[in-house]
């Protein structure tokens, strides 16, 4: 079972703001205050409700309803692309099976971070000045003032 969850009361109020509702003037709306809470909050969106939303106007991304999808290919790649049909904003994913997002990655994992070996301490990088200065123009400065 896992921990408690900070601001579970923040993350319940953004799932009840992402539900689908009929009327698409009150979603773009839930969407939008859903966006400007997560911002206040700083709580991190799960990649899957950031792609179905729109980036420009906050409608909810439906296939077919409020968006349309294609694939495309470019460079020997394989894209996703999403047009909102409300403001023409499009956004393109990578259609790739070996593609893992950063956060399903196991070293994205809060307890696989925890086992691995500490960080190592920086070197000591304080010098002096001498010691960045070429050799030969400390040559032709001659000796400090002694």
């Amino acid at each position: 079972m896992a921990g408690p969850v900070k601001d579970r009361e923040a993350f319940q109020r953004l799932n009840f703001l992402y539900q689908d509702p009929e009327n698409q003037a009150l979603a773009r709306f839930y969407c939008y205050t859903e966006r400007t809470i997560a911002k206040r909050l700083v709580l991190r969106r799960d990649p899957s409700v950031k792609r179905t939303l729109c980036r420009g106007c906050s409608s909810l991304l439906v296939p077919g309803l409020t968006c349309t999808q294609r694939q495309r290919r470019c460079r020997g790649q394989r894209w996703t692309v999403q047009t909102c049909l409300t403001c023409q904003r499009s956004q393109r994913f990578l259609n790739d099976p070996g593609h893992l997002l950063w956060g399903d990655r196991p070293e994205a994992q809060l307890g696989s971070q925890a086992d691995s070996k500490p960080l190592q301490p920086l070197p000591n990088i304080a010098h002096s000045i001498s010691d960045c200065l070429p050799e030969e123009k400390m040559q032709t400065q001659g000796p400090s003032n002694q």
